[in-house]
């Protein structure tokens, strides 16, 4: 479960590909990143992107320094970004919301993490949506589908939809704003029998493709693994002064892990473990993460780094959050 993400392939970024573990047991696969979220991420707290930094993080994830600089004129263009200076001396400063896809959705990633805890139990209970939008709305109808899809919710039929959660907090204003709030109807049961299927768990096999959720999150894990390794490598053993690990991996390091992440919950029912097989996955990739970016955090930073890290700091932070 996951707000939609836009960017991913819509312009060239940095190139997918695969690199050896530092332990020499893992290959991992690096994510692809478009440079426009890129750039995105890598916007302080200030609103400011500072031009030598994004170039620097652009090289190590193998991007051109012209693909940077046509993502700058398209981001000027469209009036997101303003920009003073020339070249790597430049500064971009933020005049739209440029929070970017790469930053968390952090009532879902809390969400998540209270689940991981088994402190988000499941009441038992599906949550059923129907809609009936004519054909003459047809955008608004396409679009409130794919916000359910986004929520995580499988279609059981035509304009009817299902979750283990309740999603209507983020469903119901979503419908106002398409203008169709009239052509819902909600319900909640806690006996769903789906082609002759009652019980929970195979329900859940069938309505979700849970092994490719999975193979997102393995993707997640073997990244993250690979990324801490090398960070706790740079920590040292007793934690002393970093070495070895310059300010541009530790961003580098940062945007690849927010992009994996972002991948492997885009989306993600977030299914209650009562309904999953298990040793889940998702449950060991998230813990993964979340320790890579402490470690990430424990390592020097300047005075204005970018927000990426206190976003995500405060979305695995162990706070309540409602049942999304």
């Amino acid at each position: 479960m996951s707000k939609a993400v836009r960017g991913f392939g819509d312009e060239a970024g940095s190139k997918a590909g695969v690199q050896a573990s530092p332990l020499g047991a893992t290959v991992v696969k690096t994510p692809e990143i478009p440079t426009r979220l890129l750039v995105e991420a890598l916007v302080r707290e200030d609103g400011s992107v500072d031009a030598g930094e994004l170039y620097a993080v652009a090289t190590a994830m193998g991007m051109t320094d012209q693909q940077v600089r046509l993502c700058i004129k398209r981001l000027v263009a469209e009036g997101r970004f303003s920009h003073e200076g020339r070249g790597r001396k430049a500064v971009l400063r933020a005049v739209a919301d440029a929070s970017g896809a790469l930053t968390p959705d952090a009532d879902f990633v809390r969400f998540a993490y209270l689940q991981d805890r088994g402190q988000a139990p499941w009441d038992g209970r599906w949550h059923l949506t129907a809609f009936a939008v004519p054909e003459s709305r047809r955008p608004a109808r396409d679009a409130l589908r794919d916000r359910l899809l986004a929520l995580g919710a499988a279609p059981l039929q035509g304009g009817l939809y299902v979750t283990a959660n309740d999603i209507g907090a983020y469903l119901t204003p979503a419908a106002a704003e398409l203008g169709v709030a009239s052509a819902i109807t909600t319900l909640t049961s806690s006996d769903l029998c789906v082609g002759g299927t009652s019980d929970p768990k195979e329900l859940a096999a069938s309505l979700w493709p849970l092994e490719e959720i999975a193979a997102r999150y393995q993707d997640l894990a073997a990244l993250a693994t690979d990324r801490l390794a090398r960070v706790e490598a740079a920590l040292g053993a007793a934690a002393e002064p970093a070495v070895g690990l310059s300010a541009v991996q530790r961003l580098t390091y940062a945007v690849e892990a927010a992009a994996e992440f972002t991948r492997a919950m885009t989306p993600d029912p977030l299914l209650p473990p009562e309904l999953l097989p298990a040793d889940w996955t998702g449950t060991r990739a998230r813990a993964l993460a979340a320790r890579l970016w402490h470690r990430l955090a424990e390592l020097p930073a300047g005075p204005n780094e970018p927000r990426l890290f206190r976003l995500y700091a405060q979305a695995q932070s162990t706070g309540h959050a409602a049942n999304p």
